[in-house]
């Protein structure tokens, strides 16, 4: 169904139109009048379903951290191994930047973008708190001494592997990441102290 098919909502249709106008060009880039063409609704529209277009890239950010959400625990649930469910975070990973249309990750984009103030630096930082706790979680069930040190590790390498796949254009790097989260994740189930560890 297109962004303009008549039998979605005009507040379906804003959003689908700036899902994938902002992804593509970016939130400040794009302007409201454009997203109102491309949904093919009247401007009274988007001040009444999101306010302002504050509102409108805060609506779109939660539309893509509930798709990112569903795609991670939809792999997640995949298995029933701890640090099998853990890598799986990796294996979502490796899915989305591959995909010919991926434009990097949809928050850092906006949040560069953006105030540290606005709407999208607030879901930005709302979807990287989900991410870290969700790690943390995993890190735990996966019997990690430290799980907090342990999600923190992983969280850098997601950040990493996000813009390396995008500045680089190489879909394999969803797949090295989640090699090195293996290693990781291996290191800690065997906790060595610091003190042992050489240079």
């Amino acid at each position: 169904m297109s962004v303009t098919s008549p039998r979605k909502s005009a507040r379906e249709r804003l959003l689908a139109a700036a899902d994938e106008l902002f992804y593509a060009e970016g939130v400040h880039t794009v302007g409201i009048d454009r997203v109102i063409e491309h949904a093919g609704v009247a401007k009274a529209s988007l001040y009444s379903c999101f306010g302002n277009k504050d509102g409108l890239v805060r609506a779109y950010l939660q539309g893509r951290h509930d798709q990112r959400r569903k795609r991670i625990l939809g792999r997640i649930e995949q298995h029933d191994d701890p640090r099998d469910r853990l890598l799986a975070v990796f294996d979502s990973l490796a899915d989305s930047v591959a995909k010919p249309e991926f434009r990097g990750c949809a928050f850092y984009n906006a949040s560069a973008e953006s105030e540290p103030d606005s709407a999208a630096a607030e879901e930005s930082a709302a979807s990287r708190a989900w991410t870290r706790s969700l790690l943390t979680d995993l890190a735990r069930d996966a019997g990690a001494p430290d799980p907090a040190g342990l999600a923190a590790q992983l969280v850098l390498l997601y950040d990493g592997a996000m813009v390396g796949a995008r500045q680089d254009r190489d879909p394999s790097t969803g797949r090295t990441a989640r090699a090195v989260a293996a290693v990781l994740l291996t290191a800690a189930l065997q906790d060595q102290p610091r003190s042992a560890v050489r240079p």
